[in-house]
């Protein structure tokens, strides 16, 4: 059967290159992407950056560390402590030491490291530079209050001797440039005197030592809290920028993995079929010449495994060459850090290739067991119009997919809405509705073309009734041909629509729960709001003013896991109740306090009054009483202490709202006023929120447009190689056409009216999974008493479906009029 097989496959090579194609492009996504995830589990190790100079750093520790029956478990620290300033004095006398301080700032035209405009630079003292790669490349230290060293770059547009206005925490005013340094690739720093440093930020963020780290151990003593770094572990005090990058590459690989496994998986199994389902005549003649129908599963088992064998091959050459230029490409967006190259992990190779020829082998399971069992005359006499497409063991399992993916999408609205607002859930959610939809296509195909076609049937000439006629009677080709569109269709508007979605509902929660009329935020790069502005705030006659500060709080849940909420610590619980309207469901803001805390209904303790053991952004270990607790809502709705809770937090968010007979304008004028004074943009609540809602991050947006852009790119292909297989065999019914009497142009015309009825049904079936999956998404913002309206992609559906209807036309009209060329009389006696 072996050589049977070779020799079908070298006279029936159009249908075999389809498939192969597929199967290659499939795996070679699966291994693009899956050398890049595994280069996520392999960092590369790196020196010291900023601290190279340095003989010892010591800085607070900048993580807390619990004993659990499995291990110890860590957390970062939301606000780590600062290096006391006795202790800092005590240092002195070990070695000469250098007191380092970081705080947010803001340039005009900031340069970042990779020449970039837009990073956000931080500033510190001129006397730490002499333990970083920081060296004068023009001008000379700073010596005055209002003199400062930049660093600059390619494209830099601050020189020495310029005047600029540098915002700090303690408001922004003029500074003069009196040096620059050169970038060293992992921030944008300024520096100032080491009194101005001291008087914008008294906080001591780390000290560098030049002396023995026995020494300053001993110096330290037991139970300081601090940490000695030296040697490789001075890279501890690095700007700790990867890792969160890699956090957000690892779930954005993990789910472009996951969605391209699935697509392809998906095609490829469709295209599959299809091929085999196309030689049902073969088939029958096969069985006429004896072969039982082992023999003919056998053959077909046969050229699966060939084309997995070859086509798993090429796919894991195209991920070789492929995952390098991913990686580059992340890297050169800011998705990844500068360093992200793909290594030498092969596991991924094995994963992809082995999956590859697995699916060619479970694709053809189904087809070529009914192919052999076929009676051989029953095969022979076979119309071209399709029956029996749809076995009752198809329908089952159809049914069970499709009611198991409702189920699934029920029990979460029942058991946890919120779990529905997850990226996880929301991208995996529609899949089982896409293969419940593809396995029930050969039922829903024929109904569909026929009331997408019906006007078309109804318009003068034949074109659009035998455009009808002929989808309606190939089911086989049609679902062929519909099920990339399906999966692109469904995964667009599925993803884009809940994400918008979700971002709409965030802002309408927004926009509910703010009573502030007015409201000054840090900005993206994280600056404190300065003191003099909240001092005039609070100085403006007829407002109430509501200062708060990011910090975190973690919990030890069910003894195994430490868990780390997000939190804002407030001056005023009382100021807090009246600028805002948190859903509260028990107890109240006003009773918290010092000893107190807000908690939201996703912590495992909701009882008013008792009390709970959290660690503070700070690492302190605190038992705080609960005061209230919040509803879910979409995720936004945290967690509250007091100021007395976050130090080290500065205020990065003031809100005011204006009280009793208080002139608007009035306070509006005198709000800005003290904000142009200090550097500090004053907004409206509702320009505020429009600022800040709905809004995606970066990385995000940017994930989500590859993982689309894959799936696209694949079905594109796969859409192609299906049309040009299904134009291909039937030849014979052009030349039929062609000897009726239809013109070239009219055959042309009627392949690609055919070819865009068959995509628009798959979009509308591709729809219909988005609709189900935005339903739960709408239905679960509703149980979370969030109202907010489905936001509907139709753009990106538009692209998506006019870019399938366009290849699909090109695709299917190409090989026809190529096939047109030949004299109809002798592809009517062409053989199959």
């Amino acid at each position: 059967m072996l050589s049977l097989a070779l020799r079908g496959m070298r006279t029936r090579w159009v249908t075999f290159v389809g498939s192969f194609v597929a199967l290659a492009l499939g795996v070679g996504l699966i291994a693009t992407t899956g050398l890049a995830l595994a280069a996520t589990f392999d960092t590369p190790e790196r020196g010291t950056e900023r601290f190279g100079g340095a003989r010892v750093v010591v800085q607070a520790t900048r993580e807390l560390s619990a004993d659990t029956p499995i291990g110890v478990r860590t957390s970062p620290l939301s606000n780590p402590p600062a290096v006391p300033a006795a202790l800092a004095k005590r240092l002195a006398e070990v070695g000469a030491t250098a007191e380092d301080r970081t705080f947010p700032v803001s340039l005009p035209g900031a340069v970042a490291p990779g020449g970039g405009v837009g990073a956000a630079p931080v500033g510190h003292p001129w006397a730490i530079a002499a333990a970083t790669p920081y060296r004068l490349s023009s001008g000379r230290a700073p010596s005055a209050p209002d003199e400062v060293v930049v660093t600059t770059g390619p494209g830099a547009r601050i020189r020495t001797g310029d005047r600029i206005e540098v915002g700090t925490p303690d408001g922004t005013g003029p500074r003069r440039v009196v040096g620059t340094v050169p970038s060293a690739g992992f921030e944008t720093a300024v520096f100032f005197t080491a009194a101005e440093a001291a008087r914008i930020a008294p906080r001591i963020d780390r000290v560098t030592v030049d002396a023995d780290p026995a020494a300053v151990r001993a110096a330290l003593g037991a139970g300081s809290g601090m940490s000695v770094l030296a040697g490789d572990g001075r890279r501890a005090a690095d700007p700790d920028r990867d890792e969160e990058a890699l956090v957000s590459v690892n779930a954005l690989l993990g789910t472009a993995a996951g969605i391209t496994a699935f697509v392809s998986v998906f095609v490829v199994a469709s295209t599959f079929t299809f091929a085999v389902a196309q030689r049902r005549r073969e088939f029958g003649l096969l069985r006429m010449a004896g072969a039982t129908p082992g023999q003919v599963r056998r053959m077909v088992y046969a050229e699966a495994l060939v084309i997995g064998l070859l086509a798993s091959g090429a796919g894991c050459a195209l991920g070789r060459w492929g995952a390098p230029r991913l990686a580059g490409g992340m890297a050169g967006q800011g998705i990844a850090p500068a360093w992200f190259r793909i290594g030498a992990q092969t596991w991924p190779l094995h994963v992809a290739f082995w999956t590859g020829l697995t699916v060619a082998l479970a694709g053809v399971v189904a087809a070529s067991f009914r192919a052999g069992r076929t009676a051989p005359t029953a095969a022979l006499r076979e119309a071209v119009v399709d029956s029996g497409t749809m076995p009752w063991s198809r329908r089952l399992v159809a049914a069970a997919v499709l009611l198991t993916g409702l189920g699934l999408l029920v029990l979460a609205l029942v058991q946890d809405p919120g779990d529905i607002l997850k990226r996880k859930t929301y991208v995996t959610q529609p899949m089982l509705l896409i293969v419940a939809f593809a396995l029930l296509a050969p039922v829903l195909m024929r109904p569909l073309t026929r009331l997408l076609s019906w006007l078309p049937a109804r318009l003068p000439g034949a074109v659009g009734m035998l455009a009808r006629e002929n989808a309606a009677a190939g089911v086989r080709r049609t679902a062929a041909v519909a099920a990339p569109v399906v999966v692109t269709v469904a995964l667009a508007c599925s993803l884009l629509g809940t994400t918008a979605t979700i971002n709409e509902a965030k802002a309408a929660e927004a926009r509910t729960q703010l009573r502030a009329d007015f409201i000054a935020s840090a900005g993206a790069n994280g600056r404190a709001l300065p003191d003099r502005f909240l001092r005039a705030a609070r100085a403006v006659p007829g407002v109430t003013v509501s200062a708060s500060r990011s910090t975190g709080v973690t919990v030890l849940e069910e003894g195994t896991a430490l868990v780390r909420s997000e939190a804002r610590a407030v001056d005023s619980p009382k100021a807090l109740a009246t600028v805002s309207h948190l859903p509260v469901v028990a107890g109240s803001l006003t009773d918290l306090d010092d000893g107190g805390i807000v908690v939201n209904e996703e912590w495992l303790t909701t009882r008013v009054g008792e009390q709970v053991s959290v660690w503070l952004g700070d690492g302190r270990r605190a038992r705080l009483r609960i005061a209230a607790v919040l509803a879910v809502g979409t995720g936004s709705n945290g967690v509250y202490v007091t100021a007395a809770n976050a130090a080290g937090a500065g205020i990065d968010r003031v809100d005011i709202t204006v009280t009793g007979d208080a002139d608007r304008a009035a306070v509006a004028r005198r709000l800005r006023a003290a904000g142009a004074a200090s550097g500090v943009e004053v907004t409206t609540a509702g320009q505020w929120v429009a600022t800040h809602y709905p809004r995606s991050s970066e990385s995000t947006r940017l994930g989500l447009l590859m993982i689309l852009t894959i799936a696209l790119v694949y079905t594109g292909i796969a859409l192609a190689n299906t049309l040009v297989m299904a134009t291909t065999d039937r030849v014979r019914d052009l030349a039929a056409l062609r000897l009726t009497g239809a013109t070239k142009a009219q055959i042309l015309r009627l392949v690609t009216v055919e070819s865009v009825l068959v995509v628009a049904a798959g979009a509308v079936l591709g729809g219909a999974v988005s609709a189900l999956n935005l339903l739960g998404v709408w239905g679960a913002l509703g149980l979370l008493d969030v109202r907010s309206g489905i936001v509907v992609p139709w753009s990106a559906i538009g692209t998506v479906t006019g870019a399938a209807a366009l290849l699909a036309a090109l695709a299917a009209t190409l090989p026809a009029a190529f096939a047109l060329r030949t004299r109809p009389i002798a592809l009517a006696g062409t053989r199959e």
